[in-house]
């Protein structure tokens, strides 16, 4: 069939056996050794719809239950595709819908004030239940850190919540402004690390409300305050800046308004830490369904993209760390909770959500495990000599991993 051929034109690594309507297996076989996953296509609807967009149709056949995998399961599937990425523009069929795709991000992607709560209440708004149910105790959802060795993401995300606060350079009186603060995690650390006063700005209502709820528990509701606001309508001056996962929602069009924004908000001698996901330069910005059914109006941005705007609003990048495969690992165990949760998940959506959920896990940890994306952290400031000279005071600020505190 027509879509065995095109795959054959994408898969140079690793075995995928295709199983039709018909019953009629036809394997593919790359040329290199790697993973080897059996799916099997239900109906021709659905072989058409991967024919013409596979970026798309693949995910929501799975949804759907149209395409199912028999030998191995969705990860396996998404690594086999994830390998090939570079090869998925040899075939016309495929490069049609990637260029429909980056005309439209260059026409339409405009993240206002307005698309930027209605894409934030798309994912942030679901069911509190959820997010509890495959998230660290303390709610961080952005990548966590793992030494070598190290499997346990309660530990993980608090050791990346020490090396945040580290590369702030906490001093006492600190004023921090968290930029995307969700749940509060970040900001109730920050404020066990030292500083004087977080604030944390949000777009997403049910965020906001458990955040306040737990600062209050805590009894930390005097030093950490959050509110509903987007962040291009905060005023004043703070010490900190830390933005950890909300970069990618602000999109290439907004980059340079962000910095300028940064750059206002930021004390002459301040520190900012800007915390993304990034991607190499050629691997694609978006991805069609992730866009449509998880992140609508998401970008991620390759580092090149982000390091003009900064400069050009006044500001200094001081220290870049790349994360490479730290968010693979944070989303692995991330999915076997919620697939260990799936019959909870499943009473409160339905088997399709679940569906959905598995192949977004899936999908994303296999990009950064094997395809093109990592995570940055950017160290800003306004003045090169706004911190020490050296990155010791980095390392004297981290706890020992055994000793990382949790932030509530």
């Amino acid at each position: 069939m027509l879509l065995a051929r095109i795959v054959s034109h994408v898969v140079r690594a690793g075995v995928i056996t295709m199983i039709g309507p018909d019953g009629a297996a036809h394997r593919i076989a790359g040329e290199r050794p790697g993973p080897e996953v059996t799916v099997r296509i239900h109906d021709t609807a659905t072989i058409r719809r991967l024919t013409m967009n596979p970026h798309l149709a693949l995910g929501e056949a799975y949804m759907d239950g149209s395409l199912t995998v028999e030998d191995g399961d969705i990860a396996d599937l998404m690594r086999v595709v994830l390998i090939n990425a570079e090869h998925h523009a040899g075939h016309w069929l495929l490069k049609l819908p990637l260029a429909l795709d980056t005309l439209k991000q260059v026409l339409f992607l405009s993240n206002t004030p307005g698309r930027s709560k209605t894409n934030v209440a798309h994912h942030y708004d679901l069911s509190e239940e959820l997010y509890a149910l495959f998230l660290d105790r303390d709610r961080f959802y952005s990548c966590a850190y793992f030494p070598e060795g190290e499997t346990d993401l309660e530990r993980a995300q608090a050791m990346k919540a020490a090396r945040i606060a580290a590369k702030l350079h906490l001093k006492p009186g600190s004023r921090v402004l968290d930029i995307g603060s969700g749940w509060g995690s970040l900001a109730l650390h920050l404020a066990r690390a030292g500083a004087e006063r977080v604030e944390g700005v949000t777009l997403s209502v049910e965020q906001l409300r458990y955040a306040r709820a737990w600062a209050e528990r805590e009894n930390l509701d005097g030093r950490v305050e959050f509110e509903l606001r987007d962040f291009r309508k905060v005023e004043g001056t703070y010490d900190r800046i830390v933005s950890v996962g909300m970069f990618e929602h602000v999109g290439p069009r907004h980059y340079p308004a962000f910095f300028r924004k940064t750059a206002s908000l930021l004390a002459e001698d301040g520190v900012a830490l800007l915390h993304s996901i990034g991607r190499r330069g050629s691997a694609p910005p978006r991805n069609a369904w992730i866009d449509k059914y998880i992140f609508p109006g998401g970008y991620i941005p390759a580092l090149s993209e982000v390091m003009g705007p900064l400069e050009r609003a006044g500001l200094v990048a001081t220290d870049v760390e790349i994360l490479r495969r730290h968010y693979a690992e944070t989303l692995k165990v991330w999915r076997a909770r919620f697939l260990a949760a799936r019959e909870r998940i499943e009473a409160l959506y339905d088997a399709r959500f679940v569906r959905m959920w598995d192949f977004y896990l899936s999908t994303c940890e296999m990009a950064f495990r094997e395809g093109g994306l990592f995570v940055f952290q950017i160290q800003i400031t306004k003045r090169l000599d706004a911190l020490p000279l050296t990155r010791g005071y980095m390392d004297a600020a981290l706890p020992a991993p055994e000793r990382a505190v949790r932030a509530g």
